[in-house]
């Protein structure tokens, strides 16, 4: 039994115990095993299992164990087929229709018979689902939207989910013996927001073609195509790769045939073409025929005239001719932050206590870390009544008198309210450093409606930051009707900077848009969202799009120091 099959089994666990009400623990607990299993990446458990190695590993427990044991002995989970009788099966596809809670789920089943995804869809159709007690026919609407939004997306997953899979999948591609080299290429290595698929790039030391056979004959495969040295893998799990093998003098021209997008690779191949050199497979060659050595990308580039271009920005947005022309923009860096602005507390709807987050942003290496609890008319997040935001006040006020070298800045999330007002009285607004305005509720607006409610609450001298502009989440909620242009013109025009929200479910401002606002002049905020100091995080994946919107460290606010931000601030209540 191999860790991916094997984990597969455990999450399917996880979501019958989530259907069928299970203490939310006991569910999570079987996620986390096969998360912590698949990192695994073993082809064999029994080994591990035998040698009590298993029960070291973190995330597995006496339960989760068992389950695995199950596995390895008879190749399947008595646990999981228990499950099974229990519930219908087509009940997990369910799951992942946007806006249908487990307990619709249950509700659908238990009073309407509804076990698949076939009978939910034929049931809204046809006027049965709007019957049901508290469903209604805008509820069937938005259902059957939801079920389009889901085959849509089906093939498609998060970034961080797929960088997950993708660095597994390239840790057992580089253990092989003949391997040596390999790395991410396609949208994985692009950074692209969701991904339908890990595309591997492997240097072979012996003949490519058998490479590349050899791991259609791995443990946990659905189905295999493909000949010769590029195969196309499906996993029990859904993970798809696509694995392309070469020998190591071709690595870097095919390294960068799989990394950019087809117009980019147009773009470069006329430039090289200009200068007497063709592209043919994975090799550059003159007009003559003679191969031309290409040991790695910035050769590649060299050889047309250009600098090289960061991965990130190879999606034809005039790369090519920026780059010809020597002028790219020096990407924004991780390091370049001092801090981060939007993070959540226990005050609200967050997992740790203002300290807690503090010291954790210090171990990032920032300077600074801004508070931005929801203000109260967020009652769905535990919004915070005003004592309470008083009380916040004073504590970050003691905290501040013991830290050196750092500095909590007090900030809010206040709800824009659909007639465009900030949430809390103006008194209070005063108090902040600064104010982050955002929408979490009325996503329903018409797009001249919406429109002129952002527009309005930027007018607010006290709203230093638009959050998470479109309110998009992927794969599960598209963005609210909204004129972008309009919103972003708005921003450059008043001093309002707008959010790169880095919550890998957001990752909004979209980063097409980012690019815009840049050539706008709009200041661009990095906020993690974080509600836990895991969540601090993913500021790295917010970078990595502000780096897809060609910014610079010039273009975000958070690469200034804390004054400079309260400063930033301030110069719009004047």
């Amino acid at each position: 039994m191999d860790s991916r099959s094997a984990a597969h089994v455990l999450q399917r666990i996880a979501a019958y115990l989530e259907l069928a009400g299970a203490n939310r623990y006991k569910s999570r607990a079987y996620y986390t095993a096969g998360r912590s299993l698949l990192a695994l990446g073993a082809d064999d458990l029994a080994p591990l299992l035998r040698s009590g190695e298993l029960a070291r590993v973190r995330g597995l427990g006496p339960a989760t164990i068992s389950v695995v044991r199950d596995l390895v002995e008879t190749g399947e989970s008595s646990y999981l087929e228990q499950l099974r009788a229990e519930m219908p099966e087509g009940l997990l596809e369910l799951m992942s229709v946007p806006s249908l809670s487990i307990e619709k789920i249950r509700k659908l089943h238990t009073e309407a018979g509804i076990s698949s995804l076939a009978e939910l869809e034929a049931a809204a159709q046809d006027g049965r689902l709007a019957k049901v007690k508290g469903m209604g026919p805008k509820t069937a609407q938005r259902i059957l939207a939801g079920i389009t939004f889901m085959r849509d997306a089906s093939v498609l997953t998060l970034y961080s989910h797929a960088a997950a899979e993708g660095n597994a999948l390239l840790s057992a591609i580089r253990a092989h013996p003949d391997v040596a080299r390999a790395e991410l290429a396609g949208s994985l290595r692009r950074r692209r927001e969701v991904i339908a698929d890990v595309d591997i790039v492997a240097a072979c030391t012996r003949a490519p073609e058998e490479v590349a056979q050899s791991f259609t004959r791995t443990a946990g495969i659905r189905a295999a195509s493909g000949a010769a040295a590029t195969v196309t893998i499906r996993y029990v799990d859904g993970t798809r790769l696509d694995l392309y093998c070469v020998t190591p003098e071709r690595f870097a021209v095919a390294w960068w045939r799989a990394t950019g997008v087809p117009d980019h690779l147009d773009g470069v191949s006329a430039r090289l073409h200009a200068r007497g050199l063709e592209v043919h497979g994975d090799v550059v060659q003159e007009r003559g025929g003679r191969a031309v050595d290409m040991p790695d990308e910035q050769a590649i580039y060299a050889a047309a005239g250009m600098d090289w271009v960061h991965p990130e920005m190879r999606e034809d947005l005039g790369e090519v001719d920026v780059a010809a022309a020597h002028a790219l923009p020096h990407l924004l860096e991780l390091g370049d932050l001092k801090g981060v602005l939007h993070c959540h507390t226990r005050y609200s709807d967050g997992k740790s206590t203002i300290e807690e987050m503090a010291n954790a942003a210090r171990a990032q290496g920032w300077t600074y870390l801004g508070i931005s609890d929801h203000s109260q008319a967020a009652f769905y997040a535990s919004g915070v009544a005003r004592e309470n935001m008083l009380e916040q006040h004073d504590e970050i006020d003691a905290l501040n008198a013991r830290l050196s070298g750092f500095r909590v800045l007090k900030g809010v999330e206040a709800d824009i309210l659909p007639d465009g007002r900030l949430d809390y009285d103006e008194e209070l607004l005063d108090r902040f450093d600064y104010v982050i305005g955002s929408i979490h509720s009325r996503f329903k607006m018409g797009r001249d409606e919406m429109t002129t409610r952002v527009l309005h609450a930027m007018d607010d001298p006290h709203m230093t930051i638009l959050a998470h502009p479109t309110g998009r989440l992927l794969l599960s909620r598209d963005p609210y009707a909204l004129d972008v242009e309009a919103v972003l013109r708005k921003a450059a025009a008043a001093g309002v900077a707008v959010e790169l929200n880095a919550d890998p479910h957001r990752l909004d401002l979209d980063w097409h848009y980012v690019k815009q606002a840049k050539d706008l002049g709009v200041t661009i905020e990095i906020g993690p969202d974080a509600h836990s100091r895991g969540g601090l995080l993913w500021t790295e994946l917010g970078v990595a799009m502000a780096r897809k919107g060609w910014l610079s460290a010039s273009d975000v606010l958070n690469t200034r120091e804390a004054d400079d931000v309260v400063a930033f601030a301030r110069r719009r209540r004047q």
